[in-house]
């Protein structure tokens, strides 16, 4: 009796100089300590505590060296097999766990008013026989008990106090920096620090960047999990037992002032339960990094918007500087593949009522495969002028596509889509929305300027051509002929006038008198082609200027011009011509040029009409 009195002395003695020593010394030096301290008293070589955490029991293992890969185990199937007993053999379900093959008995640590439960895993040893039938065990298991209930205590607050330092040290660096690659990477690694055996994950929404360099999963309504989405749209933590995975996943939102940004997902075997401090620190976490990643956000989109204000005042300025369509549609390709980087790109334009592929394109949208996007697209806009913002495209049509990423914008003027423009990249979710919101706005002032562009032109078309004949107009022919006196090494100009053209109108009327207008401008436009212009020179007068010519060719054209005018005109006429050649060695001036051909002119109709008369010099001297 002494000697068990005496025993359990100095196991508290034991005990206290653990509790002691547990304030300086790390969890698996105290653990080693109890271990010792029962191997010391009672020669056990091997045991195991089991202790009561949220539902399971989970192993305290006293000894460090040994690894255990423990489940866990629900704590009222185990305490209904004591039976008001202290000690009691191993059931079989615990002896099939690896660990605990080679123990028989077990002890339950209970005490009412200590909130730890648990049990005492063991293989007895004639000393322990004898001490667990002495008075003195219950008062034994009673301190080891508040032992360990101090040893958690005490590890929990160095956990906590280890926890709450790294996310005070994190969140004074997410204070510190506009990264966010470096927030990010801070949040996994500050995880894994404290939950080593978890596997963790980052799912963001697509409102990222997706540049970062961190590898993470794009937020998609369509394929995650509800835990996952409930987490997202509630802002606060869920759990959910995967039986799929067989996983225990805990999702927590992180969040800041203005938006939830994604879920930081922590995995865990299906039998671990989170506790409520480790949902409290990783709820702080996470909310810690949707504050600095929103500022961070924040910070990087006042750039952004100063950057895209200045994308789009720049392509504004350049666009409305008189481009053609070509160069307009060359440009905005260059600003969209800077901007948004996309793998390819395409502009399609309508031109009467047909939209059509422009030069601007990259070379994919004139294949087949490319055709795909684009029939895809022009449906779309068939019924609808909303913009295109395609996530993966592959969940849209029933074949294998390599390009799951698209942007499609289309260029409305006055309620009416005179194009789009399309942009796609290999990866899904690439493009941001906020590239989205830019296309938008970059597009649509582009149509602006291509609108404007397409109404000058339509303007200076009419500005420059005759609304009859719709041969060049008079001050088109000045501007043309005066450039190509500078530029051209010789040339020939041909003023007509049609012979009797007060005859025609007074005896068909001025409808016939138009029409021979119009035929005879038809005619040389096909005789002349792209060797130089014809224009209207008033009234029933006409004129053809063709650069780069000799004398003897000018002479010849003229002759069948003249020729083939009655041939091709109904009813039919003849015109009378004066012609006048130069070359660069003997220059004219501008006015000489129309003087010359008028005077050439006058001499063709006095010497019988229906026919070419060359200015010569002679004529400068008739009266």
């Amino acid at each position: 009796m002494i000697g068990h009195q005496q025993t359990l002395v100095n196991i508290k003695s034991d005990l206290l100089n653990i509790c002691v020593s547990s304030v300086d010394k790390h969890n698996n030096e105290t653990s080693t300590l109890l271990y010792k301290c029962l191997n010391h008293h009672f020669d056990i070589d091997e045991c195991y505590f089991l202790l009561y955490e949220g539902e399971n029991l989970k192993p305290f293992n006293i000894n460090p060296t040994y690894e255990i890969n423990f489940s866990g185990i629900v704590w009222g199937l185990l305490e209904s097999y004591f039976e008001h007993k202290r000690v009691i053999e191993i059931p079989e379900f615990l002896k099939s766990i690896n660990e605990f093959q080679h123990l028989s008995h077990m002890a339950m640590l209970k005490v009412d008013h200590i909130n730890i439960r648990g049990v005492l895993l063991l293989k007895p040893t004639p000393k322990w026989y004898a001490f667990s039938e002495s008075e003195f065990f219950e008062e034994f298991i009673k301190s080891v008990i508040k032992v360990i209930h101090m040893l958690n205590e005490n590890l929990e607050v160095r956990q906590n106090e280890s926890q709450y330092r790294k996310l005070y040290n994190m969140t004074d660096l997410f204070h510190s920096t506009m990264d966010i690659d470096l927030i990010l990477e801070n949040v996994l690694i500050t995880i894994q620090e404290n939950f080593p055996n978890f596997d963790v994950e980052l799912i963001l929404s697509n409102d990222q960047d997706r540049q970062t360099k961190v590898q993470i999963k794009p937020f998609d309504y369509l394929s995650e999990r509800p835990s996952v989405i409930e987490a997202f749209v509630s802002g606060g933590i869920t759990t959910e037992l995967a039986d799929d995975l067989n996983r225990c996943l805990l999702n927590a939102p992180i969040k800041g002032r203005q938006a939830i940004y994604g879920i930081l997902q922590v995995s865990a075997p299906i039998s671990y339960t989170f506790s409520p401090t480790q949902k409290d620190f990783i709820r702080m976490l996470a909310h810690a990094s949707g504050n600095a990643l929103e500022n961070a956000k924040l910070y990087h989109q006042s750039h952004r918007l100063i950057s895209d204000l200045q994308l789009i005042n720049e392509t504004s300025h350049r666009l409305n500087m008189k481009l053609d369509i070509n160069e307009m549609f060359m440009f905005l390709q260059k600003q969209l593949m800077k901007s948004f980087q996309p793998m390819e790109l395409c502009f399609v334009f309508k031109e009467k009522n047909e939209f059509k592929l422009t030069e601007a394109s990259t070379k994919l949208f004139k294949s087949d495969e490319g055709k795909l996007y684009i029939d895809h697209v022009t449906k779309h806009f068939e019924n609808s002028q909303d913009s295109l913002f395609i996530a993966d495209f592959s969940r849209l049509i029933s074949q294998e596509v390599h390009y799951k990423s698209l942007m499609a914008i289309p260029m409305v003027v006055e309620q009416h889509i005179n194009g789009f423009s399309i942009v796609l990249h290999r990866d899904s979710y690439f493009f941001s929305f906020d590239s989205f919101k830019l296309m938008q706005s970059l597009i649509h002032h582009s149509s602006l300027a291509i609108a404007n562009s397409i109404l000058r032109n339509q303007l200076q078309e009419m500005v420059d051509h005759d609304h009859l004949t719709r041969l060049y107009a008079r001050s088109y022919l000045d501007k043309f002929v005066e450039k190509a006196l500078q530029n051209d090494d010789s040339g020939m100009f041909l003023l007509i006038d049609i012979d009797n053209f007060k005859l025609i109108n007074d005896t068909y009327g001025h409808q016939v008198g138009d029409e021979i207008l119009i035929q005879i401008g038809e005619q040389l436009i096909n005789i002349i082609g792209t060797r130089g212009i014809c224009a209207r020179w008033g009234g029933e007068e006409m004129a053809v200027y063709v650069p780069n010519i000799l004398n003897d060719e000018a002479i010849k054209l003229s002759k069948h011009i003249v020729e083939a005018i009655p041939e091709t005109t109904d009813p039919k006429v003849t015109i009378s011509a004066g012609l006048i050649t130069w070359k660069k060695q003997q220059p004219l001036e501008f006015q000489s040029i129309f003087l010359q051909a008028d005077m050439a002119l006058y001499n063709a109709k006095n010497n019988g009409k229906n026919q070419v008369c060359v200015f010569d010099e002679s004529m400068l001297f008739q009266s």
